[in-house]
């Protein structure tokens, strides 16, 4: 193999990632190919000569974090000259030749769809850019570099055929695509070869996998006979194409962990229609009812969006309602971001920031009543929890997850990472629940 790193003289590399677990998983596709060019991990960035930063365009925020930083890598550039900086991911995608107008000691960018072209333009100074859209790629046939660890994401899908109207992933990750099923099998086989315990498997939408002879409760069940597997997670699914196979599945097979993540994004059938969600409140509201009789230990969890435009002070309170109805294990709340190529980007009516701001506050206070009241209702049961790595606050405790999502501390008293053990929940402390190993 050519050796692109020796040629450019450029030994080491560090890429920093923003966003979802998709680009996460994306980092570790990305280190395979710089790797597979005799480039090696640097532990720092100031050790690096090469620093790639993967990008988001989803929300605004993770946009201006990410531009944030690549303006203080230029000064890492400049203290250096011979050091290499390149832009990836969705938000390369999204602005393309701008970023070179504001930043114009970038030296390449690259779309989530041509990473295989990262060590051309790496080694020819004169290539920029490459940010077309593929429909058909996957990176099946590359092998991610991930970090030891117990638990591990495997991308089953690509890009979105949905469209929300909100929403830019279509326009920087393409249209759905699933990848061979045997070809993620063998992925997770490898992966339990290499000592981790669970899997998650990631998508924009995994409900629709189809890889043309295997949907996605099929996949699971699939999952669920690799040796050595212990647990099966998931996300995001979307309201729309769950199926009663799919909570079937959920139910019937123990591996596959009992937490569903399911976006509703707003409890107004006006604005649900207006943001192209194909589903009603009512029909969510019945969704979860069938879940939650199916298993009624599941954990659930959603995205819900503010301030979209036009969202009147009835629509958000259907929305403030229908949590207080439901009750979720926690959400992730946030406020409508106007995201370019969309179709609400264009809308009249854009909610001013200070309303959009006020009403964030008013559901994030809710979801963590919720939430507490939650953990506080687990507190005298035993749970069965897979212990991750060391809590942030002592290297003498684990902390893992429950089934439903839920992270627990405790004591790691002669307890191996990696094996489940049961827990006895005996405090919440802030968010944080605690308890102590039990062996029956």
């Amino acid at each position: 193999m050519k050796d692109i790193a020796s040629e450019n003289k450029l030994q080491t590399y560090f890429i920093e990632t923003y966003g979802c677990q998709m680009n996460q998983y994306d980092s570790q596709i990305v280190a395979s190919i710089l790797e597979g060019e005799g480039y090696r991990a640097a532990d720092d960035p100031d050790n690096a000569d090469l620093i790639l930063v993967n990008t988001c365009a989803v929300r605004s925020h993770a946009e201006k974090r990410a531009l944030g930083r690549i303006s203080v890598l230029g000064r890492w550039k400049k203290s250096s000259p011979g050091r290499k900086l390149g832009v990836i991911g969705c938000m390369a995608q999204q602005l393309g030749k701008r970023l070179f107008e504001t930043n114009p000691f970038i030296d390449f960018i690259v779309g989530p769809d041509q990473y295989k072209n990262l060590p051309e333009l790496i080694s020819n100074e004169k290539a920029k850019e490459a940010v077309s859209l593929n429909h058909t790629e996957t990176y099946g046939s590359i092998k991610p570099i991930r970090q030891k660890t117990i638990s591990g994401y495997v991308t089953i899908s690509r890009g979105c055929n949905n469209f929300c109207s909100y929403c830019v992933v279509p326009f920087t990750r393409g249209r759905e695509r699933s990848r061979p099923a045997q070809e993620i099998l063998s992925e997770i086989e490898e992966m339990v070869e290499q000592g981790f315990k669970e899997v998650i498997l990631l998508g924009q939408n995994v409900n629709s996998y189809n890889d043309g002879n295997v949907d996605f409760p099929t996949l699971l069940r699939l999952c669920t006979s690799i040796d050595g597997l212990l647990r099966i997670r998931f996300m995001t699914s979307h309201p729309k194409d769950l199926s009663d196979r799919l909570i079937e599945t959920v139910a019937s097979e123990e591996k596959i962990c009992n937490h569903i993540h399911l976006p509703v994004q707003s409890g107004s059938n006006r604005i649900l229609e207006m943001m192209n969600r194909k589903y009603t409140r009512e029909h969510y509201i019945d969704l979860v009812e069938k879940i939650r009789n199916a298993i009624p230990d599941i954990g659930i969890t959603t995205d819900i969006m503010v301030g979209f435009p036009g969202e009147t002070e009835n629509d958000f309170d259907q929305t403030y309602n229908l949590m207080k109805e439901i009750e979720f294990d926690d959400a992730y709340t946030y406020r409508y971001s106007m995201r370019p190529q969309t179709k609400a980007a264009k809308m009249k009516d854009q909610i001013p920031e200070e309303i959009k701001l006020r009403r964030l506050d008013k559901i994030i206070t809710l979801q963590r009543k919720i939430t507490l009241k939650k953990k506080l209702s687990m507190i005298g049961k035993k749970y069965e929890v897979l212990p991750e790595r060391p809590s942030k606050q002592s290297q003498k405790e684990w902390l893992g997850k429950t089934s439903s999502d839920h992270v627990v501390i405790f004591p790691m008293d002669h307890i191996v990472c990696g094996q489940p053990v049961n827990v006895l929940i005996k405090e919440c402390t802030g968010a944080t629940l605690r308890g102590a190993a039990v062996r029956d």
